[in-house]
């Protein structure tokens, strides 16, 4: 008979041969970590539509490594069933992620004969809904991985990797390839990145996000997009505004090729319509910052404006608002009568815990300061 050890044993390798968050070596530093939930929690459930069950094991993680287990838990449960209700079905080889999360979080919190069921379900799955392709994953834990790394990490040709092999296995997943394309824009400057954005957004002609990157792609390239900026701002800005309404890359091509006056005007308009959106707070308050630093002398009034803003902003996001302290202190040293506040911040961030290349960053900018 299995001893009690050997058991624990046992379950810890299964528990390490499965594909989920808990395995993906995902770096999980409490900074990285504040800055994603913020970033989870900007893309919102509205928007979510095929990728919200992605987003709420994400989310789940998250929780968990920040110490909220119960909350992690909830997510966890509400990532199965966003599942069942986008694929319209109770099971499939996409809860293969979820369950091995449930798996380890029930590990976790001591459970080990609940941990040993979310085992057997992942198992049961991997027999029922085998791979394509007998050497390399499902694809759809390759989307889901591919998606996560993309969300949650620096290394966006991995993540563009995966997309591929999900899409080589599946390949009639619109959100994989939408997604495919957004990560080889992040990735690298891909020598076929305008043909592969510009036929993902023909088979997905409703994704606002992705037709704002395929603008500025055509803008960095040369093209007149003056017009088409417009006709998107009008249907981007009709929409509720977050992480992947397409708010943020459209002002960028407005700002650059268009007018960054037009462009704040738009946002400013915006922010009257939807006051209480602070995704839309901080694309604003980084419209104003562009146009602050990009004056040789800058007026008062934008940069009182600015100041307003980006402290609101940097409210909104406690947890994870280093950049936005750093230009903070730049807009108050342009300030005539609030240069004190730029030495403060700049104090404050010396005194504080920050990672190595934060800290370097913060004495580059004192020192241009000083």
């Amino acid at each position: 008979m299995m001893s009690a050890a050997q058991s624990q044993t046992t379950l810890e390798s299964q528990l390490e041969a499965l594909q989920c968050h808990f395995t993906w070596d995902l770096e999980t530093s409490e900074s990285l970590l504040l800055c994603r939930k913020d970033k989870l929690e900007d893309i919102g459930p509205e928007e979510g539509n095929s990728w919200l069950g992605h987003i709420y094991n994400l989310r789940g993680f998250v929780q968990y490594k920040l110490g909220f287990t119960e909350d992690a838990q909830s997510f966890f449960n509400k990532a199965a069933e966003a599942f069942s209700k986008i694929r319209n079905a109770d099971e499939g080889p996409w809860l293969v992620v979820n369950y091995g999360n449930l798996a380890w979080l029930h590990h976790h919190l001591g459970d080990q004969a609940e941990s040993q069921a979310y085992l057997s379900k992942v198992n049961t799955l991997m027999s029922k809904y085998p791979s394509p392709s007998q050497d390399e994953l499902h694809p759809e834990i390759y989307a889901e991985k591919a998606w996560t790394l993309l969300t949650f990490s620096t290394d966006k040709t991995l993540a563009a990797d995966y997309f591929q092999r999900a899409i080589r296995m599946q390949p009639d997943m619109v959100e994989w390839n939408s997604s495919h394309a957004r990560a080889l824009v992040y990735a690298s400057s891909h020598s076929g990145i305008l043909e592969i954005m510009r036929i993902a957004k023909e088979q997905d002609p409703e994704n606002l996000y992705l037709a704002a990157h395929y603008l500025t792609l055509r803008a960095d390239r040369g093209e007149e997009i003056e017009d088409e900026a417009r006709e998107l701002a009008r249907k981007v800005l009709r929409n509720p505004v977050g992480l992947y309404s397409g708010v943020r890359p459209l002002l960028r091509v407005y700002s650059n090729y268009v007018s960054i006056n037009e462009a704040i005007d738009l946002a400013e308009g915006a922010l009257v319509r939807h006051p209480d959106e602070r995704y839309l707070k901080k694309c604003v308050a980084l419209l104003y910052q562009w146009k602050i630093f990009r004056e040789s002398r800058p007026d008062q009034g934008l940069i009182d404006r600015g100041i307003s803003l980006m402290e609101e902003v940097i409210s909104l996001y406690p947890h994870s608002s280093f950049d936005r302290k750093l230009a903070l202190a730049d807009i108050y040293a342009m300030s005539l009568y609030k240069q004190d506040k730029a030495e403060q911040i700049f104090q404050e961030l010396l005194e504080s815990d920050l990672e190595p290349a934060d800290k370097e960053l913060v004495y580059i900018c004192y020192a241009r300061y000083i």
